[in-house]
């Protein structure tokens, strides 16, 4: 409502404007509303009191608009008095939601269509946007597979559906993409995930894995904004395990050998005291404070018939391990142009230009294993050598074969034999020089043009363009101490990286896609009609080039090119190039009648040249339909009841991420022969999902209080797998064929509660959901697929785990005779591991092996509050994992390993004798059970966690120091995690946790202002 005193004014070309803004429905001031003429740019904002004062030219329109609220525009021509009230957008359901090619109000939607909260995302301080979608949405998982600065994000929507490529497609800005590290969060302006196959069949063939929908923020008409955002922040390692201290190690080491049986003086008593010991704590050694900063600005504005945006963002992360190379540095420079060139034609124009570098280091336990060394190394020795020592350098001053003392491996020159053969974590950290950097350009050029009189039919081309520049170099630095082996030409070097040498590759990608588009958008008294066709051309072509070298007589920084190696011996070198193309047609209709009944039908045909010519074309089609019951007569009275609907759907998705050429006969020559290298398969065809949604949507209170529900089940079937011919057809590679199938069921809901009618403001959203994953089918040539902890196969999820069930320690003699009583001499003593006798036969065996663990969350849920008081707002964010399970290798190698590494505290409550306990086996560098594959290494790694807290005020009335706002904020992340999992990160998706980067507790500062 807007309410008008003229004091007629007529004459003048300008008109003094005064004005309050309220909310409309509890008449409360609003303070710093930005108040706008659209067509000079003039602005203000309004002042505590929620007035403002503004010199407005005649016949010009003010804009007003507020975050929550619904924008409303008044055209002045002598009013000088204006009282605004604002509209609350939590009573509006007609939010445009963008879900492909188009856009639809949400109130029309018939499929699983979850848009993201934005305002939340944006109260994450992380360098990835897909860190920010975690615990947002229903039946999306998000998991960080380490905390090391850079690493991989996985993202599944729904489970895992395929034994292949499990990653979602990301389409932003109509642009198709498998990746999304390169974007800066600060730049979306809207997130969509198309969760069911009526909602995402429109991608068709790469949408499977479902479908996340980005549009990034465009400029808007009036005066230049700029924008800015800074924060800094440090960064902890947290929850690591307490390990055993030098005494603690010692007591520990001498009770392993006096449990072994050995014979003699055990040399570990004899070790007590000795003064060339330290007491290292290598996790404090390995781990110190980390630091991130990012910048983020942005320049807006524009005209009716032009907008911009230019971005410029800056992110740099130092990650937590010593010496600074696990580094992340990301720039990205974005520029968005819209221009109306008439009332019917528009174009215009998206691009983003990235620069990613990464210093990795091995954060998964894989070779060379810093994090797993720095729980392995015994407490006894010291990180530096001292500068007594022969083998000392300046170079390398740091300890590697235990206590080594000749340079000569003749006379003994190390004590291996008791304290082992571990590396040193902080040199590896130190000589660590792995440098990966990503060059990409991305982005479109779009032309659209209305017809009709109403514009009611519209075509749109767009052209995008995803190119992208690898380089990978790394140098592996010769250090250590001579173990006496290698070659002959490498005699005297250390044991590490002998000889040194340099691996590097360049690479170079280039997607480009073209797809148009005709739509129809009409009303027909009660009948609405959304109609859409089009076509897309994807073409992609990629090319690397790699090479090595080995023998630098020069390591430094300088000489670390592939021309100053030894070219005597040890020279690689290759290349390679692949293609492929996908071209598509596509048409949707959405129809709705008296916004009571709704319909929604998507078909889409794709050809593949990753497919053979007969199998080549796949058709995906879906249909949802909705009744919202909410406008039907007999509630629509009730004016509690703001939102009733149902909905279902059902369709089918595909899946074409395999190797290019897969269908082909490869082969090799190999001299004045052809071999055969690997037999194609002409018969390969889509793998295909099929997917049911049946879901509610409640609104009740003008949509205050918001419930979601979706029961929905997935079924994959022609499962593209690699299968192995007997070894009489010759050395030949796996043949890919089409034979499994998996299912994935389960239940997702989700609540959103919000006020805004009061001074206290706030929004609860949270979400709950459960995945069931099963295996129904697999190739009758392949009845089972094995890895070295899991098993996969008909009947169970996928990579379950397999092995020996843990039941309890022998706590005496007879109690092995009894449950052993199948066995002859059994070879267990009190103290050991027994495991279950699956099939009653008195042998431990392969029999005796069971599926113990699962590593497919059942359950997944998230919980964000934000809430804001006058100037003050905060927001926090819960997210947690249940039902899964991991391997814990780390365990395995650390509390139960037959070698004399370091130990958890835990070792301190092992067996010591009959009743002592029944959890932890006797310590002892004999087997005591441990080797085998057991659910005693399988651990609950459900956890709760609270992701993010961030408080922060606002200063609004500062209009003379030229500023419209300034915020300051302080943020904290990681602050406790709730879990039984004893490895360093329950949040690893790795099926085999061998010491992986932990997530770092964060402390953040930053402000952002606008001018």
């Amino acid at each position: 409502m807007v309410v008008c005193a003229a004091l007629g004014l007529h004459a003048q070309t300008t008109v003094n404007v005064r004005g309050s803004v309220k909310d409309a429905l509890t008449n409360e001031e609003l303070i710093g509303v930005t108040v706008l003429v659209i067509e000079t740019g003039n602005g203000t904002v309004t002042d505590i009191n929620g007035n403002f004062e503004l010199t407005v030219p005649v016949n010009n329109t003010l804009r007003i608009s507020y975050v929550g609220y619904s924008n409303q525009e008044i055209v002045i021509t002598n009013q000088t008095v204006l009282e605004i009230n604002l509209q609350p957008k939590t009573q509006l359901m007609d939010e445009v939601v963008v879900v492909g090619y188009s856009a639809q109000k949400k109130s029309t939607l018939t499929g699983a269509v979850a848009p993201v909260n934005v305002d939340d995302m944006e109260r994450r301080r992380v360098a990835d946007v897909r860190q920010a979608l975690q615990g947002q949405v229903a039946g999306v998982q998000v998991t960080q597979s380490t905390g090391a600065p850079g690493d991989e994000i996985d993202i599944r929507i729904r489970g895992e559906g395929t034994i292949g490529n499990n990653n979602p497609l990301y389409v932003v800005d109509g642009v198709p993409t498998r990746e999304l590290a390169f974007i800066n969060p600060s730049d979306i302006e809207s997130m969509t995930v198309l969760k069911d196959a009526s909602a995402a069949a429109i991608y068709g063939s790469r949408a499977s894995a479902g479908v996340i929908v980005i549009t990034t923020k465009g400029g808007a008409a009036g005066k230049t904004k700029f924008e800015a955002n800074f924060y800094s922040g440090i960064q902890y390692a947290s929850n690591l395990p307490k390990m055993l201290n030098a005494e603690q190690y010692m007591n520990v080491v001498e009770k392993a050998w006096n449990n072994a049986g050995y014979s003699g003086t055990n040399p570990y008593t004899a070790d007590k005291g000795r003064s060339d010991f330290a007491d290292t704590d290598w996790l404090d050694e390995l781990f110190e404070p980390g630091h991130m900063q990012n910048i983020q600005m942005t320049a807006s504005g524009g005209s009716d018939k032009l907008q911009y945006l230019l971005s410029l963002g800056y992110v740099n992360q130092d990650g937590i391990v010593v010496y600074d190379n696990d580094k992340y540095k990301r720039f990205n420079f974005r520029t968005n142009i819209n221009a109306n060139l008439t009332e019917r034609i528009k174009i215009g124009t998206n691009m983003q230009l990235s620069y990613a570098v990464q210093d990795k280091l091995s954060s998964k336990g894989d070779a060379p294993g810093i994090i797993r060394h720095a729980l392995l190394r015994p407490p006894v020795i010291p990180v530096f050598k001292s500068p007594d020592d022969p083998t000392y350098s300046e170079r390398n001053p740091f300890t590697d074969l235990p206590f080594y003392v000749h340079n000569n491996r003749d006379t003994g020159g190390w004590e291996s034999d008791k304290y082992e053969w571990t590396q040193n974590p902080i040199a590896l950290a130190y000589f660590t020089d792995d440098t990966h950097s990503h060059f990409k350009t991305f982005g479109n050029i779009f032309g659209e043009i209305s017809f009709l009189p109403e514009k009611e039919l519209t075509f749109r081309t767009n052209a995008g363009i995803d190119l992208n520049f690898l380089h990978d170099k790394a140098f592996y630095a010769n250090f250590g101490d001579d173990d006496g082996g290698g070659s002959q030409i490498d005699r005297g070097l250390g044991r590490q990286n002998r000889p040194n040498g340099l691996n590097e590759y360049r690479g170079e990608e280039l997607t480009f896609t073209w797809n148009n588009t005709l739509s129809y958008n009409k009303m027909f008294n009660l009948h609405s009609l959304n109609a859409l066709v089009g076509s897309e051309f994807i073409t992609n072509y990629g090319s690397g080039i790699n090479a090595s070298r080995r023998r630098y007589e020069y390591d430094t920084e300088k000489f670390r090119y592939i021309d100053f190696g030894s070219t005597e011996q040890d020279l690689w070198n290759g290349g390679s190039g692949s293609e492929w193309a996908l071209m598509s047609y596509f048409t949707s209709l959405t129809y709705v009648y008296d916004m009571r009944y709704m319909l929604t039908a998507n078909f889409r045909a794709d050809a593949s040249s990753r497919f053979a010519e007969k199998n080549r074309w796949g058709y995906f089609p879906s249909l949802s339909i909705g009744w919202k019951l909410s406008e039907e007569q007999f509630l629509k009275k009730q004016e509690w009841l703001s939102d009733l609907k149902l909905r279902a759907s059902i369709g089918q998705l595909g899946n074409q991420e395999i190797a290019n050429y897969a269908y082909l006969t490869l082969i090799k020559k190999d001299g004045d022969k052809y071999l055969i290298s690997r037999y194609g398969n002409p018969d390969l065809k889509w793998e295909t999902t099929t997917q049911y949604n049946v879901g509610l949507d409640v609104g009740v209170l003008r949509n205050r209080l918001y419930f979601t529900a979706d029961y929905f089940q997935k079924y994959t079937t022609d499962i593209l797998l690699p299968i192995s011919l007997p070894s009489i057809v010759g050395d030949v590679q796996p043949t890919i064929v089409n034979a499994g199938e998996v299912s994935n069921r389960g239940w997702e809901f989700g609540i959103t509660l919000r006020n805004s009618e009061s001074a206290f403001k706030y929004n609860i959203n949270a979400n709950i959901s459960t995945v069931k994953n099963r295996v129904e089918k697999l190739h009758p040539n392949l009845p089972s697929l094995v890895g070295s902890v899991t098993r996969t196969e008909p009947g169970q999820p996928l990579n379950a785990y397999y092995g020996y069930v843990f039941e309890g320690v022998y706590q005496n003699t007879n109690e092995i005779k009894t449950h052993l009583h199948g066995t002859t001499n059994p070879t267990p003593v009190p103290g050991d591991i027994r495991f279950k006798d699956l099939n009653g036969d008195g042998r431990i065996d392969d029999n005796d092996r069971n599926f113990i663990g699962d590593p497919n969350p059942g359950l997944l849920y998230g919980l964000n509050f934000s809430g804001s008081y006058k100037n003050f707002d905060v927001a926090i964010l819960f997210q947690g994992v249940g039902n899964v399970d991991r391997y814990n290798d780390s365990k395995k190698i650390i509390d139960y390993d037959t070698r004399p590494f370091n130990y958890t505290t835990n070792i301190l409550n092992a067996w010591d004798g009959e009743g002592s306990t029944n959890t932890i086996p006797r310590v002892s560098f004999t087997d005591n059970g441990s080797s085998r594959i057991s659910s005693i290494f399988v651990e609950d790694a459900s956890y709760l966690r609270l992701k993010n807290v961030e408080v922060g005020y606002s200063f609004t009335n500062i209009r003379k120091l030229g500023l419209q706002n300034i915020r300051i904020y302080v943020s904290a992340q990681n602050l406790f995690t709730l879990t039984n999992y004893t490895g360093l990160d329950p949040e690893s998706t790795d099926l085999i946790d061998m010491g992986t980067y932990p997530q770092s507790r964060s402390f953040i500062c930053g402000i952002n202002f606008s001018f």
